[in-house]
């Protein structure tokens, strides 16, 4: 310690000795967290940013929650694509509607969904599509018969090996295991000599499923020549192969793939929706259809345009679950990714695809989800999601305690609870209870109405808020959504 002035020390003597000097000790203050909190700044976890679709608000910290895959692809999140879980009645089929719904109002946005949920004889997204003024695609074997929509897996928009791997994943999804080499040739000589045909066909006539079932019941004696082998060999190897595809031309499933593509799907639509929901869910017949159309849209639709799609699939636990149709998907969500697609998967229980054969490309396909929305589930299927999906504790404790409309986002690691909000004027196309909620004399009220739900949203509200909108967060998100196409140059 450096010696003190004496100086200092004769003049401080000195004053005490005039005025005098007092020591005093300051007792501790004692106080509790709640009152020691007011020192500190209020913190809430950092948000998505606020360019994108608005979806609710962050039950939390109140503020709104805005999501968009589009605008976080690359910095936030490393893949565009969306897994949706959670039990039914809880909010999902809202979520998908309005998500879709919002993305539509940007012009460089296209979304095609895969409907295989039925609502009063039609598909559920039937009035969504009213209101926007599109007709479904509807796939019915029954239906087909009288000359509807036909999509061919063997349209020359898909290329010659995209159509041998859809063949493929046509057989082994009904077959129930994959084409041993012996089939597989089969197939591919069948296939090749087809499509040779087609092309020297002066008319430039379509290549079609029946045409593939012909050439392996009468197979010709250049494909038995090349692996030295007797004809009747060729057709004994082909049998198995003819007889599933028979069922597309000639069985059950006839009427939907066994002609040329229909003329007159317009892929330039803002949206398209193909329409299951006459499909027996838990037949084969469900994963053989999104495998065709996840293919037919993957040469056809996706295009480098630098528009931004969305594909939505429903029961999406059909591609998850079947190894030949998930690969067929995997390869999908990698082309698609470079080309602005987002996948959006929407599946019941996570233990529905984990713990099937396909159990490996499920894992990569759920890997590829970069964000991840769960509703309430029990507590051992949240308890299983989280281990799955790596979620921090807290969140899977809160999982099912969650109330319908709720829902755990983990987008990338950023984790929120968020409150889905509808507005008035999406009401009435979103929701899909009204069997339950809504009586005899009101649907046939409806149903009677020209202009269907439309006619609900005129009328109500006045002329500062022509939504009708009563809550003053719902008001303010339908404010930013308009101030942002503005200043998008969206509308």
């Amino acid at each position: 310690m450096p010696a003190r002035d004496p100086l200092n020390l004769i003049t401080e003597a000195f004053t005490s000795l005039l005025f005098g000097r007092t020591e005093t000790t300051r007792l501790p203050v004692r106080t509790s967290t709640g009152q020691a909190q007011a020192v500190y700044l209020p913190t809430a976890a950092p948000g998505l940013g606020d360019s994108g679709v608005i979806i609710g608000r962050e039950v939390y910290s109140g503020k709104g929650y805005i999501y968009d895959p589009f605008q976080l692809y690359g910095q936030q999140l490393p893949a565009p694509h969306w897994l949706v879980l959670g039990e039914s009645g809880n909010g999902k089929s809202a979520l998908e509607k309005t998500y879709v719904l919002r993305q539509l109002r940007f012009r460089d946005r296209q979304v095609v969904v895969l409907d295989a949920q039925g609502e009063d004889g039609v598909g559920e997204w039937n009035l969504v599509a009213q209101q926007l003024g599109i007709t479904p695609i509807r796939l019915d074997p029954m239906a087909a018969l009288d000359g509807t929509v036909r999509l061919n897996p063997l349209d020359p928009a898909i290329t010659t090996t995209g159509q041998l791997a859809l063949l493929r994943t046509i057989i082994e999804v009904a077959l129930g295991r994959g084409l041993d080499e012996r089939s597989g040739f089969a197939l591919k000589v069948a296939h090749a000599y087809v499509n040779q045909a087609a092309a020297q066909d002066p008319d430039g006539r379509q290549p079609i499923l029946g045409d593939i079932v012909e050439r392996l019941r009468h197979p010709l004696p250049e494909s038995a020549d090349a692996m030295n082998v007797a004809l009747e060999d060729v057709r004994a190897w082909g049998l198995d192969v003819a007889l599933v595809l028979d069922r597309l031309v000639d069985g059950d499933l006839r009427g939907m793939f066994d002609g040329p593509t229909t003329v007159g799907i317009d892929l330039d639509a803002p949206l398209i929706v193909f329409d299951l929901s006459h499909i027996d869910r838990n037949s084969i017949a469900m994963p053989i259809l999104m495998a065709i159309v996840g293919v037919w849209l993957e040469h056809t639709w996706i295009r480098p345009d630098r528009k931004k799609r969305i594909f939505l699939v429903e029961e999406a636990w059909h591609i998850i679950n079947s190894p030949s149709v998930a690969q067929l998907f995997q390869r999908l969500l990698k082309f698609g990714r470079r080309l602005g697609l987002s996948f959006v998967a929407v599946v019941h229980h996570l233990s529905d695809v984990v713990d099937g054969a396909a159990a490996k490309e499920a894992a990569a396909i759920l890997k590829m989800a970069s964000t991840r929305t769960i509703y309430a589930q029990k507590s051992d299927e949240a308890r299983a999601t989280g281990q799955v999906l790596g979620l921090p504790r807290w969140a899977v404790e809160i999982i099912p305690t969650l109330t319908p409309g709720m829902a755990v986002w983990d987008v990338n690691g950023n984790v929120q609870v968020v409150k889905h909000l509808v507005t008035e004027s999406e009401r009435p196309l979103v929701f899909t209870d009204r069997a339950m909620t809504e009586s005899s004399a009101q649907r046939a009220a409806n149903a009677a109405t020209p202009d269907g739900p439309a006619a609900l949203e005129a009328g109500t509200g006045d002329d500062d808020n022509p939504l009708g909108i009563t809550d003053p967060f719902e008001a303010e998100t339908e404010e930013r959504v308009i101030s942002f196409e503005k200043r998008q140059g969206v509308g």
